[in-house]
């Protein structure tokens, strides 16, 4: 009986060590990420109904910092295996550019309650996942793939092309909407009898298993929520009316002194459409009551001027740079983003 009390204190004290490892990143960006200054005034051409507040370009992106590591992910085990990829620096890169938005943000509104929190928590899970993804990959993982020898088995490529689905649906739709129980499935239908084979359909069937059940649980918890607005508003110049309606989605509200309103879609393809927009000659007044914006851009440089925050992506050659612009430079700098050896990632919207 002393034994087994033992190793009750002991897995209560890990538990209790866990819990704090996974906390403290939270800590940290609450007393050490605070930022100074106030947000400068600003007269907003839209009515207030169409205003989205000014610091969620910043909150976005801890998202979509998910999103690309997925992405990284995915590539890197494209031609490696998961053991390649850095799990515990995807972990630091999402806590290390939370703090530097944390900090931009007193410049932009401050953050709100509800949204930070919801980060946190979002956070702690990316976190949580990770970890214990690195812990299987970096010991059982490892060993299946010793035992496989240099030649790569059908579930290896196969999950690989799964995890570059999963990125990329992740660009315009929920996490818990996408099909994990699926993908499960079809991977224990395409196991070969090698053994890296079998381990991977059982690994990954459990994760995907047990993902499918918590995305079961988050849209029943969604399901009473009013869904966040799916389309915009925002004051275009440069371009007429008629040629505005041309772009796809993007419908005519009304003409002002200052430019013509329009209404258009947000994520993903609003970036595309706001890089459209500006290579046709728009320049863009206010973008939902707001006159600045972020964006992510990738380049060869580690750094590069006008950034805020720089990181090496994981599975390609190149960083990627979180930038905060002015709306009304916007179509300028976008434009100007190939004269600077810049690709234009992710236009992070409200």
């Amino acid at each position: 009986m002393r034994g087994l009390g033992r190793w009750v204190k002991r897995l209560v004290l890990g538990v209790i060590l866990l819990i704090a490892a996974l906390l403290a990143p939270v800590v940290y960006v609450e007393t050490m990420c605070r930022g100074d200054g106030l947000a400068a005034p600003y007269a907003a051409l839209l009515p207030p109904e169409q205003h989205r507040q000014e610091a969620r370009t910043l909150l976005t992106y801890p998202e979509w910092h998910i999103v690309h590591a997925y992405d990284d992910y995915a590539k890197v085990i494209s031609t490696g295996d998961p053991h390649d990829f850095g799990f515990f620096r995807a972990i630091r890169g999402f806590w290390s550019s939370l703090c530097t938005l944390h900090q931009q943000s007193a410049q932009h509104g401050g953050f709100d309650g509800d949204t930070k929190q919801t980060i946190y928590v979002i956070g702690v899970s990316f976190s949580a996942e990770l970890a214990l993804k690195a812990i299987y990959e970096e010991t059982v993982g490892r060993v299946f793939v010793a035992l496989r020898g240099p030649a790569r088995t059908p579930l290896e490529a196969l999950s690989a092309d799964q995890a570059g689905d999963y990125a990329k649906f992740l660009q315009q739709v929920p996490w818990y909407q996408w099909d994990f129980a699926t993908n499960a499935q079809v991977l224990a239908d395409q196991a070969s009898d090698s053994l890296r084979d079998q381990e991977r359909a059982f690994a990954l069937g459990v994760e995907y298993r047990a993902k499918a059940a918590y995305a079961g649980a988050i849209k029943a918890a969604v399901a009473g929520m009013a869904p966040d607005a799916l389309r915009l508003r925002m004051v275009v110049k440069g371009l007429d009316a008629d040629q505005l309606a041309g772009f796809s989605e993007v419908q005519i509200i009304e003409r002002l002194d200052t430019g013509v309103v329009v209404e258009t879609p947000r994520y993903r393809k609003l970036t595309v459409l706001l890089d459209e927009m500006a290579k046709a000659g728009a320049d863009f007044v206010e973008i939902a009551g707001n006159d600045d914006i972020m964006f992510t851009a990738t380049s060869l440089d580690a750094e590069i001027s006008g950034a805020m925050h720089s990181f090496a992506r994981q599975g390609y050659v190149d960083y990627r740079h979180l930038m905060m612009v002015k709306v009304a430079d916007l179509a300028e700098t976008l434009t100007s983003l190939p004269k600077r050896r810049l690709i234009l990632e992710h236009i992070h919207d409200y």
